[in-house]
């Protein structure tokens, strides 16, 4: 059997973990640059700006606006993209970076087959693939055995590539729902408060205490069945009222807000009222359902990334049998939801479950929002950028191309408010003001 030498192992993490830089090792950390493109889309919604600069000195942005009018501070670098558009860094605010994804033919049994450790391993290629499309910041809506948490250390260190990840830990379920692990002998997958299976108000309570002793930064709950899990109905309510606002209680209480997975229409009721942040996929939404989101402020996570997966999925005969009805029904079911949303003033920020869909092509969710959802493709652009950054609490940060954030940019070629696809294509991507992909520009003092 042939061994790596321990010294090989060693210079390809090294090499991996740096920020692109393989044509100039000056784009390897941040610096001071003056990036040009033909178009600039702001995140906020405002009118797109041509022939446009940002400035980056450091990891911030410190100035923006019309390449006529930039100032170039010194020894700024250029880097000059072309017919491009430059864009705040990506957001998506539903994402599973660790663990095997969907169609994965050992995926139905990993839980019993699978190291512990085995989905962060995999949950590396994952965060590096999301970041080279585009996506600089992610929520990672429940992981097991803490593996989003492994994750983020590694990037936040620089021992690996990814996006900045705002974090669940496991997320919250009753008993045999769809936050937890069915179909196997009893016995086998007992899980407990700590593990996130949590059944009435002092468990709960006690399961959003712990999981924000172990990092936690946003409470994910399962408020209704799901697609993918076993023996529960996709629209069928999980949780009482009494059980979500606690959950919401107590998270609010240490800072925290609570995301919701929920397809079916009473229980996106029952979890607004209770008072989540957001309702995850909202497949089955209705026009009441609508108005009380408006009315609370309670933002519309689609996942039609999702949708589009499991009705793909589900047509080609990969899911069978009750995961393949509900499969086909909430991908129906989607394209409509979005619409009632749009049409009641929901807010609504990206999100593509991916996991459900392949890790690195979660853009293609801004196509979907125009194409499943009727959106704007401003609209969708907005719902991937700024408002995901209020969804998450990091707007003052990212979300925008604004002066005094971090240089968190993105290039796509041509004009996406022409052809949204374009938003599919990331050619240059900034983290902080390290580069981290490019492509072969004019690149001067």
């Amino acid at each position: 059997m042939h061994r790596v030498p321990l010294s090989a192992l060693l210079a390809t993490v090294a090499l991996a973990a740096a920020p692109l830089a393989a044509q100039d090792s000056s784009l390897a950390s941040p610096g001071t640059f003056v990036l040009r493109a033909a178009h600039l889309i702001d995140g906020t919604g405002a009118a797109e700006i041509n022939n446009a600069a940002v400035v980056v000195v450091g990891d911030s942005i410190t100035w923006v606006g019309s390449a006529a009018n930039v100032k170039a501070p010194p020894g700024a670098r250029t880097i000059d993209l072309g017919d491009a558009t430059l864009l705040p860094g990506f957001i998506d605010a539903h994402v599973h970076l660790a663990g095997r994804e969907l169609g994965d033919p050992e995926g139905d049994e990993s839980a019993v087959h699978d190291y512990d450790q085995y989905g962060a391993i995999l949950g590396v290629n994952h965060a590096k693939s999301t970041l080279l499309d585009g996506f600089t910041s992610v929520r990672n809506v429940g992981a097991p055995f803490y593996d989003d948490m492994a994750l983020r250390k590694a990037i936040n260190a620089s021992q690996i590539w990814g996006p900045r990840m705002e974090n669940a830990g496991y997320a919250i379920g009753i008993t045999g729902g769809h936050c937890d692990e069915n179909g196997f002998k009893p016995g086998l997958f007992d899980g407990s408060y700590k593990t996130g299976i949590a059944n009435g108000v002092d468990e709960v309570r006690a399961a959003v205490r712990y999981q924000i002793k172990q990092g936690a930064d946003v409470i994910k709950t399962c408020a209704t069945g799901g697609v993918l899990s076993e023996g529960d109905a996709v629209g069928a309510s999980q949780y009482t009222y009494e059980e979500l606002h606690a959950m919401v209680e107590e998270a609010n209480k240490l800072g925290r807000k609570v995301a919701a997975h929920a397809h079916g229409t009473e229980g996106i009721k029952v979890a607004v009222r209770a008072g989540v942040s957001s309702i995850e996929h909202g497949s089955f939404l209705d026009e009441e359902g609508a108005k009380m989101m408006a009315a609370k402020g309670t933002y519309l996570v689609p996942t039609l990334s999702a949708g589009e997966a499991v009705e793909t999925a589900a047509q080609s005969g990969a899911l069978k049998g009750l995961r393949r009805e509900k499969g086909l029904a909430s991908a129906k079911a989607m394209r409509n939801s979005v619409k009632i949303a749009r049409a009641a003033g929901v807010k609504i920020a990206l999100g593509t479950d991916a996991g459900v869909g392949r890790h690195g092509t979660n853009a293609h969710e801004f196509t979907l929002m125009t194409t499943w959802g009727g959106m704007s493709n401003m609209e969708s652009i907005v719902a991937g950028t700024l408002s995901g950054a209020k969804l998450l609490g990091w707007d003052e940060h990212v979300g925008s191309l604004t002066a005094g954030k971090w240089a968190d940019i993105v290039a796509v070629p041509g004009d996406p408010l022409k052809d949204i696809k374009n938003m599919e294509k990331a050619l240059f991507v900034m983290k902080g003001g390290a580069v981290y992909k490019t492509p072969a520009v004019a690149l001067h003092p």
